[in-house]
């Protein structure tokens, strides 16, 4: 009987090549290095100057920041105010939506802040009126957002 020649198997490589991997990692990392300084917080308003310190959110709930611009509109959690529990757009709301919000989110996180964010050339009457709704429906841990003069 005639004996063919055995035909040599290459040697199996079984290693993951993870080269490609980093690399994909790494631009991903500088992308949202690039990015995250451009997003800036917040409705663009003129906040009153006044004294102000910095508040810590580290040990609870992020608040829930309401944005009274310069035109009288609410805005609650805009885009770039950016919470905890959602992202909201940058579309005025009603006062009622604001509200009820609010209280929806106090239910949740009973130890949650409001701050409110006026714009100072916003009527006293819009904001009296907010903290006068978020009052009468039980919220009494409202800050005021304001400018250091420095």
């Amino acid at each position: 009987m005639i004996e063919l020649p055995k035909r040599a198997r290459p040697a199996t490589n079984a290693d993951i090549n993870i080269v490609p991997y980093i690399d994909v990692m790494l631009v991903l990392l500088v992308i949202f290095m690039m990015t995250t300084p451009i997003i800036e917080q917040g409705m663009e308003v003129n906040l009153p100057e006044g004294p102000a310190t910095m508040l810590d959110y580290s040990d609870g709930p992020q608040p829930t920041v309401i944005t009274v611009d310069g035109e009288n509109r609410y805005y609650i959690n805009s885009l770039l105010d950016v919470g905890i529990e959602e992202i909201g757009d940058t579309e005025p709301v009603s006062l009622s939506v604001v509200v009820n919000q609010v209280i929806a989110r106090m239910n949740i996180y009973p130890d949650m802040v409001v701050v409110l964010k006026g714009d100072k050339s916003a009527d006293y009457g819009t904001v009296y009126s907010l903290m006068l709704q978020l009052k009468t429906n039980g919220i009494d841990k409202v800050s005021f957002s304001s400018e250091n003069p420095n």
